[in-house]
């Protein structure tokens, strides 16, 4: 196990995604986004059927961007602008966002568990996921703008679709500290975790997701992520397309039969 890095885990049929730089609050530098870009390559080969994503330790998810002049991706930006040479500042948020879009394109559910705050680009990470378990302890707090940046991890549209335009407006242009039960409220989370335990509760709701039909739940989780781009009637059709199309894959066979039988349902891995 490498001392900073993206690290994995298998558990059964869940992965487990460990941001693990805790001695800068598991921010991200150039090498992390690397190795998340790596990550993301090696889940899509052999995919789990639940993904939970968290930090290392018990302080922080994640801090975001790491701006300390000994990231590289610092360094490759300082004067871009009193230069009014965009491409450095280009290449940096196009690394980026290759690295998350990567690991967001993964066709399975994604959950995070937030165990400590999640700052900035930590915060954008949590939203893009499907799912969120947070600490009682936690805080959630789109930072950047207190740095004169604003969100670029995806996480800015991400938010908007979780809660709405002028919920996330709140969120982002004042850039305050949201604790869990207020993120509960809003529906910012899904669910508040025991202290201390968001990682085995996240890895508890994806193992209940990781028992039912895999075909079923990327199915489903595809009309899911669609539908806020859709047309009301496409995203109708979408769902139609997808359940004949689920169907027709027989994986219902395994669910019906187990339970006329009133037995678990053993279904087969996607192969």
């Amino acid at each position: 196990m490498s001392k900073e890095g993206i690290n994995l885990a298998r558990k059964g049929k869940i992965a487990v995604l460990t941001i693990d730089r805790p001695q800068r609050k598991n921010a991200f530098n150039e090498y992390m986004f690397s190795c998340l870009e790596k990550a993301a390559c090696e889940l899509k080969k052999t995919l789990p059927r639940c993904l939970v994503i968290t930090g290392a330790g018990n302080k922080a998810f994640s801090a975001g961007f790491d701006v300390s002049p000994d990231n590289p991706m610092i360094s490759s930006i300082a004067g871009s602008a009193g230069k009014q040479d965009s491409a450095p500042v280009e290449k940096v948020i196009g690394k980026v966002r290759k690295a998350v879009d990567d690991l967001f394109a993964l066709p399975v559910p994604i959950i995070a568990a937030i165990n400590g705050l999640a700052y900035g680009g930590g915060a954008e990470l949590s939203v893009r996921c499907d799912m969120r378990v947070m600490d009682p302890e936690a805080v959630i707090c789109f930072s950047e703008v207190r740095l004169g940046l604003m969100p670029d991890w995806g996480g800015g549209p991400a938010l908007v679709r979780l809660i709405g335009p002028s919920r996330a407006a709140d969120l982002i242009l004042t850039a305050r500290r949201v604790e869990a039960g207020e993120a509960l409220h809003m529906g910012l989370v899904n669910r508040i975790s025991r202290p201390g335990q968001a990682l085995e509760e996240a890895v508890s709701l994806a193992e209940k997701i990781a028992a039912n039909g895999p075909k079923a739940v990327i199915h489903a989780l595809e009309v899911i992520r669609q539908s806020m781009n859709l047309s009301f009637q496409k995203a109708l059709d979408l769902e139609a397309e997808k359940a004949v199309s689920l169907i027709m894959s027989g994986e219902c066979i395994y669910g019906v039969a187990a339970f006329l039988e009133k037995k678990e349902p053993e279904f087969p891995d996607i192969v």
